[in-house]
């Protein structure tokens, strides 16, 4: 009893794999994972396009998946790993404001959302809940949740960009930034043609009277995220 005890293999490590184009960011995550009894990296990639070539080769139970990536939204790359390979539980981190891409992540199809200034220790309880069928956000975003469904909530002032539709809310965030319409096509890689049909739904859905009312509505959005006052 006690010899065959002793002989037992381990438990396996549950297999984590990377999506994100920084490549010290890349090896600092792949480090730490490495450094965790029960997790092991199994590969890495900077793009969507060699993340969905390494998929094919080899399923990680958890996918650590970046939003901004050089070749595609992390979002799309999320829908579409979620379609194909539903058992793969898919789990952002990112730089960019949990309120506002935390509820996005989670309709597209993940399973948890960690801003990468979050302590090591986050990071290591999302892979736990992920792996295990749970769902990993902030107390913050659980609290939005379930606002979002509470019948008194009060409404945010950013509350009409959750209608917009992912594309949208990216051509938003450019005009915001102050991107004309040809920058935005090259920057999205779409026509200027599909950039104004964007603004328009944009407009339409915000309640903006002309294309001059979405730009000083954008850039004033954006100017107050960044001094935090939204």
């Amino acid at each position: 009893m006690t010899a065959a005890l002793s002989s037992a293999e381990p438990l396996p490590k549950t297999k984590v794999a990377i999506v994100d184009d920084h490549t010290l960011m890349r090896e600092g995550i792949r480090m730490f994972i490495d450094s965790l009894d029960e997790f092991q990296c199994v590969w890495q990639a900077a793009s969507s396009k060699d993340a969905l070539q390494m998929i094919e080769q080899s399923q990680p139970n958890v996918l650590i998946v970046d939003i901004t990536l050089p070749d595609r939204n992390g979002l799309e790359l999320i829908k579409d790993i979620g379609a194909r390979f539903p058992q793969v539980a898919l789990l952002v981190l990112s730089m960019y404001d949990e309120k506002l891409y935390a509820l996005r992540a989670l309709k597209a199809g993940a399973k948890g959302f960690v801003m990468k200034n979050a302590p090591h220790h986050q990071l290591e309880s999302a892979l736990k809940r992920v792996a295990s069928g749970g769902i990993a956000v902030s107390p913050a975003i659980s609290d939005m949740i379930v606002g979002a469904y509470s019948s008194g909530a009060k409404p945010r002032p950013d509350d009409g960009l959750h209608a917009l539709s992912d594309r949208e809310f990216e051509v938003f965030q450019l005009i915001g930034d102050g991107l004309s319409t040809s920058e935005i096509s090259e920057a999205l890689h779409i026509s200027p043609k599909t950039v104004d049909v964007h603004r328009m739904n944009i407009r339409t859905k915000l309640g903006l009277e002309d294309g001059g009312a979405l730009t000083r509505w954008a850039i004033r959005w954006t100017e107050s995220r960044r001094h935090g006052s939204l």
